[in-house]
């Protein structure tokens, strides 16, 4: 019998990258119902199509009553309220209409007769009362493309009134054991004979990679009936893995088959172990030979076969968690290969004490007991004891997420950074909580987040952002990334029936307006005009009903809970309203310099500066980028 010659011994990054390169890009998507869309990934992001809840809603049980009626109520001024004339009894989650805005808790009414209730203390407009939109505003991003969906992004999305959703499709892997002494689990066992079991693994890999494992029945090592099991893998799936008969036996027919039926890319990489693997296509799919040792197959396998299905079923590519550990023993490795050692870690006083395991290429347990794995580049011989290391993390040391926490205030384009950020499948994301610009200022003071999103405007100069990082951040080498122009407004109802025409008919009393909180750089800018025309805010009706984001403030009008409100144009042509421009602000990003490094801030500047982005924001309008990404 002929034997097997490696064609190659090709550099594993360059094999890898020639492989993926070969194999194309192949993402296909399909819409299945989100109620059976657990673990799937989105291929867009999703939009809620209504808002939760979609009415005004009691938070408590208890009365529903016009809080004006309960002013005048103290512990030593009584007031009684009739039902029916004044209030009317109200479980959680009952609609709230005119002419009740507000809500008391049970426990704090008592009965005074008949139909008759009394309380000791005044409820305030819209107390105990979720407002249209508190969870989910219509037209906002529920999840983001790229996203792998879990149990409470179903309930989102349904809540958001999403019945169906478009997913990437899952790349069907065929895996084929072949083997004459192999035999399935169950089966009498004599010598000679090897029970199956890497096919199994591959199986749970494929699984929780995103695919949609085949696994067929063990074939023996025969030429003909390895093409038929072959040739008929390949027709019917997207990826193919055969395992075993890869060597340069007499019996290895893997090489030789991929060629007669397809093209073989190579045979032969530098890696210990898993030297003798193959890849090739077959009918346009791609397939992998793997080596029969478990170890080598797990290796090889992980290599390539997982970044191909990361590839096409959209997930996002992670960065491998590392860790610095000490090598307990001396370790000599050959400079023909990268070599891939099984690491025990421990942790001893302040240090993280390196064990390397069995190296052989056959010990399964290896990978059952390994919490890491060294890579040993092919230009090293090895590592000293004492030596310190990189070791990959197979099994978590400490929860470790590629994040970028952003606090501050509340902008569409977080969504859509974070969105794109993704799409690029870097591993790293984008979490945004809403507090507004004093709430990030203070954030990032307390070393509670990489950045903050603001937009303060300094009433004696003018200027936006600077003098608050100047003021509040002093004892921080800070640095300002440039955001974007946008341009605030009033909000009203579409054709505004009401005539409104600027900050002025605030002091109307048939104007409702709906506030932001307290910090947000848009309350400082209403302050600031409050002041500028010499209003009282407390003559303003609504002045103290806040809400935490543009969007929720743009709900309350549309729903009509409210007439009037400040924000972004985005918001409003979001929620169809109409908008009177009041000027343009700075919406800029916080940052500590020391961060500026950082491979996820990195991207996210390059996510931010790219053309994608500035396209998208202009396709929605309020917004300029001239300076975008700029650093001061």
């Amino acid at each position: 019998m002929d034997r097997n010659l490696y064609l190659e011994n090709m550099d594993v990054d360059e094999a890898l990258k020639l492989f993926l390169d070969r194999s194309g890009q192949k993402q296909q998507t399909e819409k299945i119902p989100v109620i059976g869309s657990l673990g799937r990934v989105t291929a867009d992001p999703v939009f809620a199509i209504y808002s939760s809840p979609n009415f005004n809603a009691s938070a408590m049980d208890g009365i529903a009553v016009k809080a004006k009626d309960t002013f005048e109520a103290s512990e030593v001024n009584l007031v009684i309220l009739k039902k029916e004339n004044h209030y009317k009894y109200v479980d959680t989650g009952d609609s709230i209409s005119d002419p009740y805005d507000a809500v008391i808790m049970i426990e704090d009414i008592a009965e005074a007769g008949e139909d008759r209730v009394k309380i000791i203390s005044p409820a305030f407009p819209w107390q105990h009362i979720r407002p249209i939109g508190e969870d989910i505003v219509a037209n906002e991003m529920i999840i983001p493309s790229n996203h792998i969906i879990r149990p409470v992004d179903i309930g989102a999305l349904l809540s958001g009134g999403i019945t169906e959703i478009a997913v990437y499709k899952k790349p069907k892997v065929g895996i084929i054991p072949t083997g004459t002494e192999i035999v399935e689990p169950g089966e009498e066992l004599r010598i000679g004979d090897i029970i199956e079991s890497n096919s199994r693994i591959f199986e749970g890999l494929v699984i929780e990679y995103g695919g949609e494992p085949k696994r067929y029945a063990p074939v023996p090592d025969d030429y003909e009936k390895l093409k038929a099991a072959l040739k008929n893998a390949a027709m019917e799936n997207d990826i193919v893995v055969i395992n075993a008969g890869s060597s340069a036996g007499s019996e290895d027919y893997t090489a030789k088959l991929v060629k007669d039926l397809g093209e073989l890319i190579l045979h032969g990489i530098a890696t210990k172990p898993g030297k003798p693997a193959i890849l090739g296509l077959i009918q346009g799919k791609p397939v992998i030979g793997v080596p029969g040792y478990p170890v080598s197959a797990w290796v090889v396998f992980e290599i390539f076969a997982k970044a191909l299905i990361n590839k096409w079923s959209g997930r996002p590519i992670k960065e491998e968690k590392t860790v610095e550990a000490v090598l307990s023993k001396r370790m000599v490795s050959s400079l023909k290969n990268k070599e891939y050692v099984r690491i025990k870690l421990g942790k001893v006083m302040d240090n993280l004490i390196a064990t390397p395991l069995n190296r052989g290429a056959g010990v399964t347990m290896s990978l059952v007991r390994a919490d890491g794995i060294l890579e040993i580049p092919q230009t090293s011989e090895g590592f000293e004891a004492g030596e310190k290391i990189k070791v990959k993390l197979l099994k978590d040391l400490e929860d470790i997420q590629n994040t970028i926490v952003s606090i501050g205030s509340h902008d569409l384009i977080m969504d859509i950074a974070g969105n794109m950020m993704h799409r690029k499948n870097s591993g790293y994301n984008l979490s945004s909580a809403h507090v507004g610009s004093m709430g990030g200022i203070m954030a990032i003071r307390r070393g509670e987040a990489h950045i903050a999103p603001i937009h303060l405007l300094d009433e004696k100069t003018g200027i936006y952002n600077i003098e608050y990082i100047k003021k509040y951040l002093s004892n921080i080498d800070m640095a300002l990334i440039k955001g974007v122009k946008r341009v605030q407004g009033i909000m009203t109802k579409k054709n505004n029936p009401k005539s409104i025409k600027g900050i002025e008919d605030l002091m109307r009393e048939d104007i409702g307006f709906v506030n932001r909180q307290k910090g947000a750089g848009t309350r400082i800018l209403v302050d600031y005009l409050l002041k500028k025309s010499n209003l009282d805010a407390e003559k303003i009706r609504g002045y103290e009903r806040e809400m935490t984001t543009h969007m929720a403030v743009a709900a309350a009008i549309a729903s009509g809970t409210a007439d009037m409100g400040v924000g972004v144009y985005s918001a409003a042509k979001a929620m169809n309203l109409d908008f009177i421009p009041i000027g343009e602000e700075d919406y800029d990003f916080a940052i500590p310099r020391a961060f500026l490094g950082e491979d996820m801030i990195e991207l996210f500047i390059e996510v931010i500066m790219s053309q994608e982005f500035k396209n998208y924001l202009q396709s929605m309008g309020g917004y300029g980028t001239e300076n975008t990404g700029e650093i001061i």
